[in-house]
């Protein structure tokens, strides 16, 4: 095992003839000697390994060997191995004097050290562009390095897409028990020069403010959501946010992660099921199944699949549906129940018996949940809503500008 080092604070005292990692390490990532903290990373058969005399704060210190992972690979090559740091020696040494400084995390952004750092690695593929000395001077001393300068497009063109993954658990009796969304803000920028866009959400904070400023003229207090907690890419001025609630960036070119965040109010539910699942006996079960459509009739739902799942000496299974198709997979041990558009403020029903065979073991059924897989276009279970979005430029070209949801299973799932 090699160890690939980076010192992180002050200079180390000279190494001590201690075993920091063996071969078969420990499942901790953080390993003390003496005053000294040593936080590593392993990948394959490489350790990177922080070094720390004070009281470092440990997430940075792995995000920043995540991030010195990225980097090697991009130069590198995707197989990171023994042979690749012996013979990128020099570019690793090299990049690792411009990601640190005296121990403090300085450039990780992989494409602007690519703007002057052009050594190519042994495996690395991808041909890299020549780059002028004025170029390496504002690309490696601008503000903005997450965008270079002179992107030109012949359509200037936005895209917002709001993403949600709804997360539901519902006891046996009917209450629920889990109720959230984890939701993440795409974006697509395919823009000229160097923009500054802005957009609003229908924040409960930014909506009560603007009622009490209007004297509920044009909205009322109360109405909007409540974000429990978000983070955001860098480029996202937090100041701006903090003062006004609405999000103002310089966006790098292409696609990236604006923005991820988490409710747990008011969630408006896709589905409903009630299911109703007895038991016969010993050798049959009696299975009937609504799902509902909550959201309104103009959407559909498209490639919802619903798990059903059942005893594993199921001997034979009858169903009977209107809607999708409804087959016993035994490799999954379920009633796969899948259809391909389910139009809003609908209902479905799935009945059916089950015959199993007698078992020997008294070990009763455990009764696993009920689980969903679905997509619902142009529905937020959130009720998150982007309320304006614009581009500023000083060329002031016309933008086109697209926002769209899109609402998809978590972990959805109804006790039976």
């Amino acid at each position: 095992m090699r160890l690939t080092r980076a010192c992180w604070t002050s200079p180390c005292r000279p190494p001590r003839p201690q075993v920091i990692v063996q071969k078969e390490a420990g499942r901790s990532p953080v390993q003390m000697i003496g005053d000294t903290s040593f936080m590593y990373l392993k990948v394959g058969t490489i350790f990177l390994v922080a070094v720390s005399q004070g009281n470092a704060q440990a997430a940075v210190c792995f995000q920043f060997l995540s991030a010195l992972v990225t980097i090697i690979k991009s130069y590198c090559g995707p197989d990171m191995n023994d042979d690749t740091i012996r013979n990128n020696f020099v570019l690793i040494y090299e990049l690792l004097d411009e990601t640190l400084d005296y121990g403090y995390p300085q450039n990780t952004t992989v494409d602007l050290l690519k703007m002057y750092i052009t050594q190519k690695g042994e495996q690395q593929n991808t041909e890299g562009e020549p780059v002028t000395p004025s170029n390496i001077t504002i690309q490696a001393t601008g503000a903005i390095s997450w965008r270079k300068e002179g992107i030109k497009y012949r359509k200037n063109e936005l895209f917002i897409d709001v993403v949600e993954q709804c997360n539901l658990m519902v006891s046996n009796k009917g209450t629920v028990l889990r109720n959230d969304v984890a939701g993440s803000i795409m974006v697509k920028c395919y823009l000229s020069g160097m923009p500054e866009c802005k957009f609003g959400l229908n924040d409960k904070l930014l909506l009560d403010n603007e009622a009490k400023n209007k004297a509920g003229k044009a909205r009322r207090a109360g109405a909007g959501i409540e974000i429990d907690d978000c983070s955001f890419h860098q480029c996202v001025k937090l100041g701006k946010f903090d003062q006004d609630r609405t999000v103002s960036f310089v966006p790098p070119d292409g696609e990236f992660q604006l923005m991820n965040y988490r409710i747990s109010d008011s969630i408006n539910l896709p589905f409903r099921v009630l299911p109703v699942v007895k038991e016969l006996g010993r050798t049959r079960i009696e299975v009937n199944v609504k799902v509902k459509s909550m959201y309104t009739f103009k959407l559909f739902a498209t490639n919802v699949v619903i798990k059903i799942p059942l005893p594993k000496n199921t001997a034979q299974v009858h169903i009977n549906t209107v809607a999708g198709k409804a087959k016993y997979e035994a490799a999954e041990g379920a009633v796969m129940w899948r259809i391909r558009r389910f139009p809003g403020d609908t209902e479905y029903a799935l009945s059916g018996e089950v015959e199993i065979i007698n078992s020997v073991s008294e070990k009763a059924w455990g009764r696993p949940p009920i689980t969903m897989d679905f997509q619902v276009p142009m529905f937020a279970a959130s009720g998150l809503h982007v309320r304006f979005l614009k581009v500023f430029e000083k060329s002031n070209y016309q933008t086109i500008k697209w926002v769209r949801y899109i609402t998809k299973a978590g972990t959805y799932q109804h006790r039976i």
